[in-house]
């Protein structure tokens, strides 16, 4: 998942090449959904993971790589 601030946290998933947007992109008003799905998407949350985390929220861009259910995926592979 790639994100950055405009206007809101703006939320694009890729696939595994890093290259191919899925079809469904979101924007949420507050960076604390963006932990929320780092932590559903299986991305280790230690003193390290959350400290990545909040300096790619500082900055206004960052990425992570999800661990996604079947069903996690399908839900993003729809608009």
């Amino acid at each position: 998942m790639h994100f950055m601030f405009r206007k809101g946290w703006f939320c694009q998933f890729l696939e595994e090449d890093l290259k191919t947007p899925l079809p469904r992109k979101i924007t949420v008003a507050d960076e604390k959904k963006i932990f929320e799905m780092a932590k559903r998407g299986g991305l280790t949350l230690n003193i390290a993971g959350r400290q990545e985390l909040q300096e790619a929220i500082r900055k206004g861009v960052g990425g992570m790589w999800l661990e996604l259910s079947p069903e996690q995926y399908q839900k993003l592979q729809r608009l």
